[in-house]
């Protein structure tokens, strides 16, 4: 909405992490380079810790960029698995000959070999877990043993955690104190202060094309610092919706009072001012209630049941004709736009059904569901650009946030996917495009419809 205003090529502040624009100010450069001589020295287990939206998500995408080649890449988005479960995962990811009826034995057998023969190539294997935090007790000792896998001096599978401050917590359980002692790095990815928040900000968007003079001025960025408390994901809604509110008033400067509209329409103050209206409510319950109080000894008990009685059908249709405040729906697009979403909507249905769990698929971008215009350009300039019978996408939730996930072909295993994710548009793949299995689409498909039917 707001590109051409401001002479953008592409949106700077979005919530996907995107490679692109990865900033190396606030010690996230050097923690990048110290992971990756960790991972490439191949010793022990290593451990990131950071809040929510300190950067976590983006580091892991920029380790499987700047690896090097001989080092192989398992990524474990779900750390909800079972001991038994997390040794097939892996195997699944390798494309190990297993199936789930194989043995925990059999799966470790093929393991060590597989491991065995890369390192006898010279390659390394590392796994990525996410969420570490959220892994249980048991399945967090099972990572500790597959670290025994080694020869005489080289670990065969190296491991790197990346969690919240609730995965230290987690760590100092006696029962799981021997994995602890097996953690060789640990990375703390510190919130923004004001001077790298000001760095950040005008920094990706000149990285966009941005040429003017900074739009966000250090007080700006004193407001934000505020808001958002340092961390990058709510730095970039912020900016986003700043900037936002500029456009709309026509202007090219971003002001205090730009964040404060912002701050109010994003879901993390909403979230301090649903705690304080909870409160307001439960005092003017208890207000009433003590004034109801004060006028039942004057009233006599027989004529207190009678009203209530009569009240019944008036306070029902009282309430009838006024019907509860529906929630937000889709605005009307173009015929033709609306054909296209739908086009593809069905289209993922129908693939998803019979798409291999071990298959690959390029995740494109992340676009706001109630941003009907935004998403039927973005999916027109994709069909322009690609083939518009292979780009699919399907809503999920991220955090409570719903959005479409759009994903681009079907590919056999990850050698294809790697080298058609190379050969993308710049454009496209600048956005932050990265590879998903099938097997974690689905995963995504069925936790947002659990969660929608609870709601």
């Amino acid at each position: 909405m707001y590109l051409e205003h401001f002479g953008l090529k592409r949106q700077p502040f979005k919530i996907t992490p995107d490679t692109s624009l990865f900033y190396k100010g606030n010690k996230r450069g050097a923690a990048l380079e110290a992971l990756k001589y960790a991972i490439i020295t191949g010793e022990g287990i290593i451990k990131v810790v950071g809040e929510v939206g300190t950067g976590k998500t983006m580091l892991c995408r920029m380790l499987e960029i700047e690896l090097p080649e001989y080092v192989d890449v398992v990524y474990i988005a779900n750390p909800s698995l079972s001991p038994e479960n997390i040794l097939h995962v892996i195997a699944f990811e390798l494309k190990l000959a297993i199936t789930n009826q194989s043995s925990k034995l059999e799966v470790m057998q093929l393991l060590q070999n597989y491991l065995l023969e890369k390192h006898a190539h010279n390659r390394q294997v590392v796994v990525f877990v996410e969420e570490a935090q959220s892994m249980p007790l048991e399945t967090l000792e099972e990572i500790r043993l597959l670290s025994n896998l080694e020869t005489g001096d080289h670990k065969l599978l190296q491991m790197v955690l990346f969690g919240q401050p609730e995965l230290d917590m987690k760590l100092r359980d006696p029962s799981i104190r021997q994995l602890k002692e097996r953690i060789t790095h640990s990375f703390y990815l510190d919130p923004f202060p004001r001077q790298d928040i000001y760095d950040y900000l005008n920094f990706r968007m000149r990285a966009v094309g941005y040429h003017g003079p900074d739009i966000f001025s250090e007080r700006v960025a004193s407001s934000i610092e505020k808001q958002s408390r340092g961390l990058t994901r709510r730095i970039n809604i912020l900016a986003d919706k700043a900037l936002l509110a500029a456009f709309s008033e026509g202007g090219h400067g971003i002001s205090a009072r730009h964040i404060k509209i912002a701050a109010k329409d994003s879901e993390f103050r909403l979230e301090k001012s649903k705690k304080l209206l909870t409160w307001l409510a439960l005092a003017a319950a208890l207000a009433l209630a003590m004034w109801i109080g004060t006028l039942i000894p004057g009233v006599n008990s027989s004529t207190t049941i009678a009203p209530q009685k009569q009240d019944r059908p008036n306070q029902q249709a009282q309430v009838v004709p006024q019907p509860s405040t529906p929630k937000p729906v889709q605005a009307p697009t173009p015929d033709q736009s609306q054909s296209l979403l739908q086009q593809r909507l069905t289209a993922t249905r129908s693939w998803i059904s019979s798409a291999a769990d071990d298959d690959f698929t390029i995740q494109l971008s992340l676009q706001n569901p109630w941003a009907d215009k935004s998403t039927q350009n973005y999916l027109e300039s994709l069909a322009s650009q690609l083939e518009a019978n292979k780009i699919y996408m399907y809503k999920a939730m991220i955090r409570g946030r719903p959005v479409y996930s759009v994903l681009y072909n079907d590919y056999e295993n990850r050698a294809q996917a790697v080298e058609e994710l190379t050969r993308l548009p710049e454009s496209i793949r600048g956005d932050g495009a990265f590879l998903r299995t099938v097997k974690g689409i689905k995963s995504d498909i069925r936790k947002t419809e659990q969660q929608q039917a609870k709601e």
